[in-house]
């Protein structure tokens, strides 16, 4: 192996920083609950980068700002805002027509829009995302929210009419369901997060919104346009440890949903705390081990290329990410040269530099698990396949091939989330099968072969293990409109601009016997236009 990489030059003084990626600290001392800014003057927690500056002690995280560490009090209060705000059903918000929500959202929008260059700027310096992604970040989620706007009229569209059925006449509509606990990720803390809370509020629900650990301060821009947009108690924000503020929120049984993108751990807490769980309506995204096989037929070039982006795009953080390779032991050397020449071929460095695909990773303590995962892989018998794989300094991790992958490994079943390419040789495809069968997860699998028999001996199996297989493609979750979900500990619910609507409302109707009185009834009200619910009014 030649000399080390010199992962020392990544990081730059202050003064090298391109002046339009350069960001002033950011210290949140406010936060949003019941319509109002209140201010904050207790304890905060400090953000600090994983872009890290040289200093006369040493390369230290850039300091980037602080926010709020709020007390199960101040949850509390969210929350009270919240139910408030819903009334039983019988507030303001959950009242009011789809048209008029509409409106607000759109209002939204434009707010949002206005603080673009912030908020894609934070994202890049608070998680280290390159800035073309950061970037497409905020535009995919604001394409997510006109998309949602639209299917919800398509919704209404298809509910403005009555059915007739044995003598009762009816309107079906779609209603919401109470308050919301709604809680990201890190790695999209953006969009993620907003693929459950868009919905939840457009639906007429109540919200209480955490932001992730990482990925906090890019939310306080947003704050103002959600205070500005909707009425108060719509949306309240809770900040503080998660451990400290959220198992109080749902012991008082008062949470109606629970929309989490996070570990399937922290999700089973959460909702063994609730009383009355059969009242909880949960809508999770949790953890994944996305396979890829690569059978003999395979068109190896394409599937290197495939499972390089699956499993290297963000530095793995994604739980769509490919996080262990199944590939046929007759083309594996061939695989793992093509691999290991493609990944050499990554631009390394910070999130602002051009056409980096390689950047810092966002939690502090990851190099130091990818570090151990990788001793442990060694010492049942694997090897880093790759040049200089595994090499590692401060906040900045090299990917590393490591092959074989045996049962034994951590990088086996534990999902890494992070640069290392766990690679597992088979002979019979009934291996990679029963390995996914034996799985906690069950998300997605990347399936590369060019046999159209071997693809479809494969797909049946493996619609049943996993909710998305892809042919001779990485694992991901768009385009939007697909459904996104998952088997066994990977989800429950499922989002899509469609699904998500519905996984945040339930099907109510009004409806009464077919008579002269009744008819006379129903169309007084509707040709009146006294109730929001039982309406004939088309939205266009």
């Amino acid at each position: 192996m030649s000399e080390k990489l010199n992962l020392e030059s990544i990081f730059v003084d202050e003064s090298q920083i391109p002046s339009e990626f350069r960001i002033e600290e950011l210290h949140q001392r406010e936060y949003l609950s019941n319509g109002q800014m209140l201010p904050w003057d207790g304890p905060v927690s400090e953000v600090y980068s994983p872009v890290c500056i040289p200093t006369p002690d040493g390369l230290k995280r850039k300091l980037i700002g602080s926010y709020p560490v709020c007390t199960e009090k101040e949850a509390m209060e969210a929350l009270d805002a919240a139910i408030a705000a819903y009334d039983n059903g019988r507030g303001e918000w959950p009242t009011m027509s789809i048209d008029d929500r509409i409106k607000c959202m759109e209002k939204f929008i434009f707010k949002m829009g206005e603080q673009r260059d912030l908020i894609v700027k934070l994202i890049m310096w608070e998680i280290g995302k390159s800035y073309a992604d950061s970037a497409k970040e905020f535009d995919r989620t604001v394409e997510y929210i006109n998309a949602t706007i639209d299917a919800l009229k398509d919704i209404d569209r298809e509910s403005s009419g009555f059915r007739i059925e044995e003598g009762l006449v009816a309107q079906i509509r779609r209603s919401p369901l109470g308050v919301v606990l709604c809680m990201g990720p890190f790695n999209y803390p953006l969009n993620e997060t907003f693929t459950t809370l868009i919905p939840a509020i457009l639906m007429g629900n109540t919200l209480l919104f955490k932001p992730p650990k990482h990925g906090t301060l890019l939310h306080y821009p947003l704050l103002k346009a959600f205070q500005e947009s909707f009425p108060k108690g719509v949306v309240n924000t809770i900040y503080g440890r998660g451990a400290n503020v959220t198992p109080g929120l749902m012991a008082t049984g008062k949470i109606n949903v629970l929309a989490f993108i996070g570990s399937s751990k922290v999700a089973n807490d959460l909702k063994k705390r609730h009383p009355k769980i059969n009242r909880l309506r949960a809508v999770l995204s949790l953890d994944a081990k996305n396979a890829a096989i690569v059978t003999k037929n395979a068109d190896l070039k394409l599937a290197v290329s495939e499972c390089i982006l699956g499993a290297l795009s963000f530095n793995g953080q994604r739980c769509t990410a490919i996080k262990i390779i199944h590939v046929h032991e007759d083309v594996a050397e061939e695989f793992l040269r093509l691999l290991d020449v493609e990944i050499a071929k990554l631009t390394r460095g910070l999130p602002w530099d051009k056409n980096v695909k390689l950047t810092p990773v966002t939690e502090p303590g990851k190099p130091a698990y990818l570090i151990e995962c990788l001793e442990d892989a060694k010492s049942h018998g694997a090897t880093i396949t790759n040049e200089r794989g595994g090499e590692n300094y401060a906040s900045f991790f090299y990917p590393a091939v490591v092959y074989p992958v045996n049962e034994k490994m951590k990088l086996y079943r534990e999902e890494q989330f992070g640069p290392i390419i766990p690679v597992m040789p088979f002979k019979s495809i009934e291996e990679p099968i029963e390995y996914q069968i034996d799985s906690p997860h069950g998300m997605q699998v990347s399936i590369f072969s060019n046999d159209a028999q071997e693809v479809s001996d494969l797909i049946d199996p493996f619609v049943n293990l996993v909710s998305r297989v892809n042919i001779n493609a990485q694992c991901q979750r768009g385009p939007d409109v697909f459904p996104f979900t998952g088997r066994k500990d990977s989800a429950e619910g499922t989002l899509s601009v469609y699904d998500a609507l519905r996984s945040f409302s339930i099907r109510s109707l009004v409806t009464t016997k077919l008579n002269e009185s009744n008819k006379k009834l129903f169309n007084t009200i509707v040709s009146e236009q006294t109730s929001n619910f039982l309406s004939t009014k088309y939205i266009f």
